[in-house]
């Protein structure tokens, strides 16, 4: 295999691509966050270190030579350092336009350029970035960890046997503007503004808007951010068919059926409990504030519709860490117990009562065509059913004489009317 170009820093061109598509998505990231992400495998070597410090900068040097080495080339910058004292990178222009070819994005998919997060700690855009590595739940090489202590190879096939995360950080993107009025790359005054944007049909997530809070905002804040998405989400404009269409559908598409019959996408929202508002009482606080938008109609067999609803589901970044997209992590807005995210976002009691319905109708059927079957009369002669035209002939009233033979089928009857013919015995018009 050819060795990979090394450059000033001592960083592979790998690397440096590793940490020019995660910048690309994240906007602002640590060394660490781009090396759990791009390289999980380096997670479980360096375990023979005597300390989380020494272990941590070992595992992180590649991708620090990289971070060095696009700043030496003007790619990106320092953006100051997180609470916990970690350097924080940011692009430059020209370093967003080169994550573009990265990531095969062109420049309005971008977004614009990031803002100096590291400045004030960054303890928002840490958030997102840890929100996006919990539910991509990156899994490592295990040929990459070959050789390494025994308890190291074991943690690294422990997370592999667990459940998969979404996507990959391509699946990705953040900080995207929801424009109400004004354009997708000049939206206007008072847009939504969404933390990050999965899209993955693959799994059965054509599109998701995620929210990451710190429990610092007060929940008539946060529940603010709600009337912007359906104002969003109302908003038509001309499609290249010349048909009005949502706007987000212009953008992103979704196959029928919608999330479980509702009808704008769902929003996912992730607390992490930095501050000090309780996240469970902020989940049910924004809740209570946003009814409007995500409480459904209850219909007959116990479940909910959601027609012009969107589906609002929260969590905590401590659960979601845990257990992951396919684990009991998630509340749904107006139900009681924990889901996984494909079943909160969706309308499971729904697809269940459709389905008892059609099992039940496929149960009449059958019983019906047996009843019915049981009924249908046999031909005296041969034995066979008679077919449903026969039947209904042979029962039809006719003032005119009705069927001769209405015991035999037609089979039966022409042979019948035959051997009359072929002995003289009695004459009958031809039988059709």
């Amino acid at each position: 295999m050819a060795k990979r170009k090394e450059n000033e820093a001592g960083s592979s061109t790998g690397h440096r691509a590793d940490a020019l598509r995660a910048l690309g998505v994240l906007k602002a990231a640590t060394a660490d966050q781009i090396q759990r992400l791009s390289s999980p495998h380096l997670t479980y070597r360096h375990t023979t270190k005597e300390t989380a410090a020494k272990r941590k900068e070992a595992r992180t040097a590649s991708h620090r030579g990289a971070l060095n080495d696009l700043r030496r080339h003007g790619l990106s910058v320092d953006g100051g350092r997180t609470r916990g004292g970690e350097e924080v990178r940011l692009l430059t222009k020209e370093g967003l336009a080169a994550a573009g070819l990265e990531l095969d994005r062109g420049p309005e998919e971008m977004g614009g350029l990031p803002k100096s997060a590291g400045r004030s700690g960054a303890s928002h855009a840490m958030t997102v970035n840890e929100t996006v590595i919990a539910m991509i739940r990156p899994q490592p090489d295990l040929d990459l960890v070959a050789g390494e202590p025994a308890e190291a190879v074991a943690a690294a096939q422990a997370w592999v046997d667990a459940p998969d995360g979404i996507g990959s950080i391509t699946s990705y993107a953040t900080e995207v503007a929801l424009p109400a009025t004004g354009t997708w790359r000049n939206p206007g005054v008072g847009c939504a503004w969404a933390d990050i944007v999965l899209t993955a049909p693959e799994v059965g997530l054509p599109l998701l808007f995620i929210e990451a809070d710190n429990c610092t905002e007060e929940a008539p804040i946060i529940a603010a951010k709600f009337d912007k998405y359906m104002r969003h989400f109302h908003r038509t404009v001309k499609d290249t068919d010349g048909l009005d269409k949502p706007m987000w559908r212009t953008r992103w598409s979704a196959p029928e059926p919608k999330w479980g019959d509702a009808t704008h996408p769902p929003v996912l929202l992730v607390f992490h409990q930095v501050g000090k508002r309780p996240a469970l009482q902020q989940m049910k606080n924004v809740a209570d504030l946003t009814r409007e938008h995500w409480q459904g109609q209850r219909a007959e067999g116990g479940f909910h519709i959601y027609h012009q609803k969107m589906p609002i589901v929260a969590t905590t970044l401590e659960l979601l860490r845990e257990h992951g997209p396919a684990g009991p992590a998630f509340w749904r807005f107006g139900r009681e117990d924990r889901q996984n995210l494909w079943e909160a976002i969706g309308n499971p009691r729904r697809d269940a009562a459709l389905a008892r319905r059609a099992e039940e109708g496929r149960r009449r059927l059958a019983q019906q065509a047996a009843e019915r079957a049981a009924q249908r009369p046999a031909c005296a002669d041969c034995g066979a059913k008679f077919t449903d035209d026969r039947w209904k002939t042979s029962v039809a009233v006719d003032w005119g004489g009705g069927d001769s033979h209405p015991h035999l089928c037609d089979d039966c009857k022409r042979v019948f009317y035959a051997l009359l013919r072929c002995f003289g015995q009695v004459f009958m018009p031809d039988v059709v």
